[in-house]
């Protein structure tokens, strides 16, 4: 691995063990490291060096929400009266546990948020009660996702 104006260029062993990974988080290294042909201590110094390259930012468990009962994933675009309202709000936004992403774009919306309900009528409470209640907030525009067709990562 080598940096390079801030980008990071990985070999082909660091390719193998990201993509081992990628598809299970919880593989053992030992099993990487047969896979891939090298010791277990190598694989877990280039584990080390992406991590302090920030290529990996870490591991986690995906929970899918709709064992939960969370079936209605919804896109907001959020208009806000004045750019300077945008971090007051995001800080607000933090604190509402169905919002579960949160950018900053460019267009006509300040910010688009992604939601969890557990269906329309929570969803519209969520509207009504707690993202146009924030001061600042002009309006709101809601996409309904139907189904996701696409959920992946960047290839490497």
């Amino acid at each position: 691995m080598k940096i390079k104006n801030k980008s990071v260029y990985i070999d082909g062993i660091d390719k193998k063990i990201l993509r081992m990974l990628m598809a299970d988080a919880r593989t053992p290294v030992l099993e990487i490291a047969r896979n891939v042909g090298i010791s277990g201590a190598a694989i877990h110094q280039r584990l080390r060096k992406l991590e302090k390259a920030k290529l990996i930012s870490g591991s986690k468990f995906i929970i899918n929400p709709k064992v939960l009962g969370y079936t209605t994933m919804a896109f907001i675009g959020i208009y806000l009266d004045k750019a300077v309202n945008n971090p007051e709000a995001v800080q607000l936004l933090r604190k509402v546990p169905e919002v579960i992403e949160c950018h900053y774009t460019t267009g006509n919306w300040s910010v688009l948020i992604k939601v969890l309900c557990k269906d329309n009528e929570h969803l519209m409470h969520l509207l009504n009660n707690d993202i146009q209640s924030i001061s600042g907030v002009s309006r709101t525009e809601t996409f309904i996702s139907l189904d996701q067709q696409i959920d992946r990562q960047i290839k490497v």
